[in-house]
């Protein structure tokens, strides 16, 4: 199931992508799948006649796995670390598809990053290996956009990784999807820049929940964004950059200066 959240004459929605008769449209979801529960309310509407907001806003956090592939942390200059290492990105960093990326004027040099995104689902805390999957939602497509060189001076990544418009996810939540080998790729002006497997991941969509959970309490809503791939590089303004995850579907932004 796809679960998007879209608007139209209305305030935000949610609903199920499908087909009516070769035609893409959304059934519109009564409530937040995500915290009260929903059902459908019989409505269906042209996927072409909305747009495509962020599939979840996270309430809480969004917390990130860096150098969580070799040959990623080989070309940022590192070793692959012993634990996942973990930081966070505010949920103020969220935007959704076809949304524009602001460069901000601190920074000279803003990267892409696609990365696979997990959905978590209920409230969990201490969850094994072997019971992560019961805490997933589901699957999104996310970019992990980062001003490299506010990461090298400030020697934490708070600010570099933090600034709104930071944080693309979207189009939609894949809720059914093994993604112990999918692809993830990124296209900058239509040029392939990254072309990975989440096979090559250090740690696991699971391992990363249960370390995660050990230490911080994860809600309905956060966002888990699962490292990436080699390749990642520079954007400037008027680029535009497209995330595919294999299974899930691609997210594209444009990358525009800061009135």
């Amino acid at each position: 199931m796809r679960v998007a959240r879209f608007a139209g004459d209305d305030d935000p929605r949610f609903g199920v992508i499908g087909d009516d008769d070769g035609v893409a449209t959304i059934a519109v979801l009564k409530g937040d799948p995500l915290y009260a529960g929903f059902e459908l309310t019989g409505q269906k509407v042209p996927l072409d006649d909305v747009r495509l907001l962020a599939p979840v806003i996270p309430r809480s956090k969004v917390v990130c796995v860096g150098k969580n592939y070799a040959k990623h942390a080989a070309e940022m200059g590192g070793e692959v670390p012993a634990e996942p290492l973990i930081f966070l990105k505010p949920n103020t960093s969220v935007i959704g598809p076809q949304e524009t990326i602001f460069y901000p004027e601190q920074s000279e040099d803003v990267h892409y990053e696609g990365e696979l995104a997990v959905v978590i689902g209920r409230i969990c805390r201490d969850i094994s290996v072997e019971d992560a999957p019961k805490v997933i939602f589901g699957y999104t497509v996310a970019n992990d956009v980062t001003a490299r060189d506010l990461q090298a001076k400030d020697g934490q990544w708070a600010r570099a990784k933090g600034f709104d418009t930071f944080c693309p996810l979207g189009p939609w939540v894949e809720t059914d999807l093994d993604t112990s080998n999918v692809r993830v790729t990124t296209e900058l002006n239509g040029d392939t820049m990254q072309d990975g497997r989440t096979s090559d991941m250090v740690f696991s969509v699971a391992d990363v929940i249960a370390y995660v959970s050990s230490f911080m309490t994860l809600l309905p809503g956060d966002v888990i964004l699962t490292g990436t791939p080699d390749g990642v590089g520079p954007m400037e303004v008027g680029d535009t950059v497209s995330v595919t995850v294999e299974g899930i579907g691609t997210l594209t932004n444009r990358v525009m200066a800061r009135d």
